[in-house]
């Protein structure tokens, strides 16, 4: 079976493999005290134009977006996401848990506008008792989106803008950053996205590495004290070693923005032949994740072979299935030229 539905199936880089191997008997300090986590933060750093950043590593994303919002929230205040927010549909609740509240905007292709989030804090401020609901004071955005998708730079420009005008911390869940920042038609760099946000991270864990994702603190106030919360909530990882290790060999030479790069390239090779076979796409995804209204006859077939995330779409025709189809760091080109021959044996019968 080869598998199309994540880009997660995959374990970890070779590069990586060996560097872990090379250095496995070196006695190190923990919890993210060694050379190798300083050398790996410098390095981001550099990368992002953030001299003055602070980068933490942290296993997991969903640990690392309840860590990074427990930071950012005091117990009556809430976080503004999109709907289709990772945050929002696909973590358990976690940052309810913490008694925070997710107060979402409706998405258009994954992402939220300036103007959504000016309204929602207006409805806060406007209302005769605002202390009576919480009180906003984040928002979460995804790059790329949870569709794919991506925010401009005008986009972003204008969301920050709001968020000074609101004072919100503004978030970017970067678990496909890689993705995102070498997708063909997106305008951002790193550096600039850095300089937009407060906080954002860096997906290592689908992105090449076993683990991992690590987060730049831009915003000072929001330093202080940092690794005290990622220790109350289990993110402290006592072999911190293991984690600075794979982000060192991530941007030592670009490797990261190569494997995205690549990812995107297989991901287009496929979105080409879904179009050319008249297979309906969902979104406008120009990153590894394509999203389909695949026929049930086609996919019966398909799926003798391949793997692919089926969905929930309320909206979708009778006789077809909405799916995911998703290419990572380690797709091999083999297996997407085998895919788009079939499908275009099959839809040519």
């Amino acid at each position: 079976m080869i598998r199309f539905n994540c880009d997660y199936s995959e374990g970890a880089h070779p590069r990586i493999l060996e560097k872990l191997v090379q250095t496995n008997f070196e006695q190190t300090s923990g919890y993210g005290n060694d050379p190798y986590c300083r050398q790996a933060a410098d390095l981001i750093k550099q990368h992002c134009q953030t001299p003055h950043a602070d980068v933490h590593f942290l296993s997991g994303g969903t640990q690392t977006n309840l860590t990074v919002l427990a930071a950012m929230l005091r117990p009556y205040q809430c976080v503004i996401a999109p709907d289709s927010g990772h945050i929002n549909v696909h973590e358990t609740g976690a940052i309810e848990m913490t008694g925070h509240r997710i107060l979402t905007a409706p998405n258009q292709n994954g992402k939220i506008t300036a103007e959504q989030i000016t309204h929602l804090c207006q409805d806060h401020w406007q209302d005769e008792n605002p202390e009576f609901a919480p009180q906003p004071r984040a928002v979460y955005l995804s790059f790329p989106t949870e569709l794919g998708t991506l925010y401009s730079k005008k986009e972003m420009a204008a969301i920050r803008r709001v968020c000074d005008e609101h004072n919100l911390f503004l978030f970017i869940d970067g678990a496909r950053l890689g993705y995102g920042l070498t997708a063909p038609e997106n305008d951002i760099s790193l550096s600039e996205l850095a300089a937009c946000c407060d906080v954002f991270y860096i997906g290592g864990t689908k992105m090449g590495a076993l683990l991992g994702e690590a987060v730049v603190i831009v915003n000072p106030d929001l330093q202080r004290d940092f690794r005290y919360l990622m220790k109350q909530r289990g993110a402290m990882l006592a072999k911190g070693r293991v984690l600075g290790l794979q982000f060192l060999t991530l941007f030592e030479d670009n490797l990261y923005f190569t494997l995205g790069h690549h990812a995107n390239k297989m991901a287009a090779l496929i979105r080409q032949t879904c179009e050319e076979a008249g297979i309906q796409l969902l979104s406008h995804s120009p990153t590894n994740q394509l999203f389909v209204l695949m026929p049930d006859t086609l996919l019966q077939q398909l799926e003798e072979t391949y793997l692919f995330m089926h969905l929930v779409d309320a909206s979708a025709r009778p006789g077809y299935t909405p799916l995911r189809i998703c290419t990572s760091w380690a797709t091999r080109e083999e297996d997407v030229a085998q895919l788009c021959a079939d499908i275009k044996q099959l839809t040519a019968e």
